[in-house]
């Protein structure tokens, strides 16, 4: 869970899409990063996640790595970059902690995080059973975006494809007018 640090820490330019299990979270991130990043934005994403993972092929060489003791692996060509940091010991990182060691972005995306003290956008669809409003009780829900009519508790509700409305709150609300250029 995230600490409070952002609320005084707004050089951060954190923004979250939360939301219960397959309410489209993926999907609406996808979208709101192809949206910025088509008008000049350098866009970063931070996905939480309940489940182990591993992104390492089992026998790939940086597996092995780990394997073998490392507690960091990095994989690095001539277009990408990859660190895999083994944390069991020390404990799921802040959101903040994780931010600050990506690269300077206009607008760092995070998925999940439902609880953290962060502006975000709370998502939901009609084809999953829908739990409690996290509007309802979470201040730093902004907006709600929806695929059906939502109480908003008077929090502006989106419809889920209106990514261009979506985008001007977040605009708006991390001062990213200034970096936008018009999509060619």
């Amino acid at each position: 869970m995230a600490s409070d640090s952002h609320s005084r820490n707004s050089s951060i330019p954190l923004f979250g899409i939360a939301g219960w299990s397959n309410s489209g979270k993926t999907t609406l991130i996808e979208k709101l990063a192809r949206y910025f990043a088509d008008r000049g934005l350098r866009v970063a994403t931070i996905k939480h996640t309940h489940h182990k993972f591993d992104i390492d092929a089992p026998g790939s060489d940086t597996q092995r790595h780990r394997a073998a003791g490392a507690a960091e692996s990095a994989i690095v060509s001539g277009t990408r970059v990859a660190i895999i940091e083994e944390i069991e010991a020390a404990g799921e990182p802040a959101l903040e902690t994780v931010a600050a060691r990506l690269g300077p972005a206009d607008v760092i995306l995070v998925e999940g995080y439902k609880s953290a003290s962060i502006p975000k956008i709370e998502v939901r669809r009609a084809a999953v059973a829908p739990e409690k409003l996290l509007a309802a009780n979470d201040a730093f829900v902004l907006a709600i975006a929806s695929d059906y009519e939502v109480d908003g508790q008077g929090k502006p509700v989106f419809n889920l494809d209106d990514i261009a409305g979506i985008a001007a709150l977040i605009e708006k609300k991390l001062g990213l007018g200034k970096n936008l250029r018009q999509r060619a």
